[in-house]
């Protein structure tokens, strides 16, 4: 091996290890940064403008397991008095694929009353879904429900906005894709840092609907006819 290509290895060797210790540490950051946020169901006393349910998929036209458990806990927050609203807010970008309607009739038929139930139809990443709380929904303080390996990502997030918030963990079992999650996260952690540095607009804003009033101006049928 000759001394250029020695030299050249050596570079990227350090390239590699600065990348991995640059990964590692802002994902390390953004969790201690915003620890302190996260509280247990126990101890919510707080009047939040809204409870902040973030979308995970659907599984044959229901809320998958990640999704009906952040259902689940939105639910007893709500029943706790954590706020008298609920953002749903998720993917419906698609005619054929529904999931922020799905998330409001699973509430709904826990009993919580349909104009309490917010719908962000355009939720489709969750930096656009706590940026569109605050700047479309008009909040100051929310809850956000969401599981352990995300929740940290959606309070820097929130912080970074401006946004107040404290974090419920919404995990209450084993997931089977839990180690691919936690997995993405660092990496998600990483973009999102870097993402609040500039705070881009999201692509689909759209008028203010301030979460203080019917949550059923949001139903589809009402947003076709606003629009």
């Amino acid at each position: 091996m000759n001394k250029v290509l020695k030299k050249i290895l050596i570079i990227l060797s350090i390239l590699n290890i600065l990348g991995i210790c640059f990964i590692f540490g802002i994902n390390a950051y953004v969790k201690k940064s915003v620890n302190e946020n996260i509280i247990e169901i126990s101890n919510i006393k707080e009047n939040y403008d809204a409870i902040l349910v973030l979308g995970a998929g659907l599984k044959n036209g229901k809320p998958s397991p990640v999704l009906k458990d952040r259902l689940d806990t939105a639910y007893e927050a709500y029943i706790k008095g954590a706020s008298s609203k609920i953002i749903v807010s998720g993917d419906h970008g698609r005619k054929n694929y529904d999931e922020v309607n799905v998330m409001k009739d699973y509430l709904i038929s826990k009993g919580v009353p349909s104009d309490d139930i917010f719908i962000d139809h355009a939720g489709f990443s969750t930096y656009d879904t706590i940026y569109r709380a605050k700047e479309i929904f008009l909040c100051d303080k929310v809850l956000i429900i969401t599981q352990e390996f995300h929740i940290f990502r959606s309070l820097y997030i929130a912080k970074k906005l401006d946004l107040e918030a404290e974090g419920l963990s919404a995990t209450l079992r084993h997931y089977s894709e839990e180690t691919k999650f936690e997995l993405r996260e660092i990496l998600a952690r990483d973009k999102d840092f870097v993402k609040t540095i500039f705070k881009p607009k999201p692509k689909y804003l759209g008028d203010t609907i301030p979460v203080f009033g019917d949550g059923d101006i949001t139903n589809d049928k009402n947003v076709l006819e606003k629009n």
